[in-house]
């Protein structure tokens, strides 16, 4: 390997990495650098499950279940971020419902609830 493809590889490495609780671990997901403030990531966890990660426009992380409760389509990730009475919300891209950032609650249907993950940048 030569010493220009060893640094680029070890500057992969280095950085603030945005983490996922586990239980009692943390699984990072991606580069802090890769996420764009208003905008999302979908993450692969192990087993197969999707989350969607955000950092909004005050600089928070969040993390939800990517799938869209209504449709079951995995697009969370997808969605624009919003506020409501001064709390962050995504609004799915497919019916639009908004789904508070840090509860997982639908804004627009009290019945209808998301997974919230914690998350840390590390």
């Amino acid at each position: 390997m030569t010493t220009a493809v060893a640094t680029a590889a070890a500057s992969t490495l280095v950085g603030t990495f945005v983490q996922l609780r586990a239980g009692e671990d943390w699984l990072p997901v991606c580069h802090l650098d890769r996420l764009v403030p208003g905008r999302g990531v979908a993450a692969l966890l192990p087993g197969g499950h999707q989350v969607a990660v955000f950092l909004d426009r005050a600089g928070r992380l969040h993390a939800v279940d990517n799938r869209d409760p209504f449709t079951g389509a995995a697009v969370l990730s997808r969605g624009l971020l919003g506020s409501h009475q001064g709390r962050p919300f995504v609004a799915s891209p497919l019916l639009k419902q908004r789904f508070d950032l840090a509860t997982g609650q639908c804004l627009d249907d009290e019945t209808v609830r998301l997974t919230t993950y914690e998350v840390r940048a590390a």
